[in-house]
């Protein structure tokens, strides 16, 4: 009786495995679904569109690319946050603005850091101050300086509340005591473009993804990059650790994750076919084109960075809190 027992437990333990494992070898059967955050035309959305599109020959199913712009990138993460976790719903987290979203009462988020799941982060982009080539601002010090005679005056936009851009005015803010900028907040690094060639802005904080090609078009002028090295899209930019501001250091990642409570081997192969994707020529090549750097963090590598980051944005918001909203 123990054998034909044992004999039956097992068989029904067979055939309520057979679906989840044949599944995983079946997926994807059907198009994959991917947000993002931000208006189309932004950085995350030109590296999202790239990698996609490589990405969606593996799969062998398509890749739609959805936009979700709106409130520094909540209106996109919320429609994330309640997708079905199957793996066909994936976007793009961007980091620290995803964690600042979280962290900021007044946002009242419906969704916490732990109802995303990393699953393959693509780009490292270094913040980048940005005023139009016929500014009157033509160096840093320009700005500062204009910053602290006629504070709160200087119209400069960010990507979004608590975005890493809106973090970065405030640390230079705090690193030129007297500077005070008059702060708008958009919806994405378009936006900011549009914005600042129309003259309805004076300074762009963002990054350096998106913007290079029309650098170098001579639309706009870089006057720092804030990393600690400089950027190799942009090397004639001084840092501002060059600038005697060593402390104001910004940086924007961008990387797929997914709900919750995907399957792991789904996981596994998002992360396979991301992977190769985004190591592939062509992806480095129409990345390099626009001014992306290409991080690939992967794993345990990734979900440590994810972990890490929102330890420090933590801090950051805390500190944003105490400073004026401008």
């Amino acid at each position: 009786m123990k054998s034909a027992s044992r004999l039956i437990v097992g068989m029904f333990a067979l055939i309520a495995a057979a679906p989840a494992f044949a599944g995983k070898h079946d997926f994807p059967n059907k198009p994959l679904r991917m947000m993002i955050a931000f208006a189309a035309g932004g950085s995350t959305d030109i590296g999202a569109r790239i990698v996609a599109s490589i990405a969606e020959k593996d799969f062998k199913q398509p890749i739609v690319v959805v936009n979700r712009g709106g409130a520094g990138g909540q209106v996109g993460w919320t429609e994330l946050s309640r997708q079905r976790a199957d793996g066909y719903s994936i976007g793009f987290i961007n980091l620290p603005a995803t964690n600042t979203v979280v962290l900021d009462p007044e946002r009242k988020a419906i969704f916490k850091i732990e109802d995303f799941v990393p699953i393959i982060n693509q780009v490292l982009d270094p913040g980048v101050v940005y005023v139009r080539a016929d500014s009157p601002y033509k160096t840093m010090k320009d700005l500062i300086e204009a910053a602290r005679k006629s504070p709160n005056t200087i119209r400069t936009a960010t990507t979004g509340i608590l975005s890493d851009d809106h973090l970065a005015i405030l640390m230079v803010e705090e690193s030129a005591p007297g500077s005070a900028f008059r702060i708008v907040h958009l919806a994405g690094g378009a936006d900011q473009q549009r914005e600042l060639l129309a003259g309805n802005i004076d300074v762009a904080f963002d990054n350096v993804g998106g913007w290079t090609p029309r650098v170098r078009a001579k639309e706009f002028r870089a006057l720092a990059v804030l990393d600690p090295q400089r950027s190799k899209f942009l090397p004639d930019v001084p840092t501002m650790r060059e600038l005697g501001y060593p402390k104001v250091v910004s940086n924007s990642t961008r990387g797929i994750a997914g709900p919750k409570g995907i399957p792991a081997p789904v996981v596994k192969h998002l992360e396979t076919v991301f992977k190769k994707a985004m190591e592939s020529p062509e992806h480095l090549e129409k990345l390099e084109a626009a001014g992306l750097t290409v991080r690939i963090m992967v794993g345990e590598e990734y979900a440590k960075y994810y972990r890490e980051t929102h330890e420090k944005a933590r801090h950051y918001t805390e500190w944003a809190k105490k400073r004026p909203h401008r």
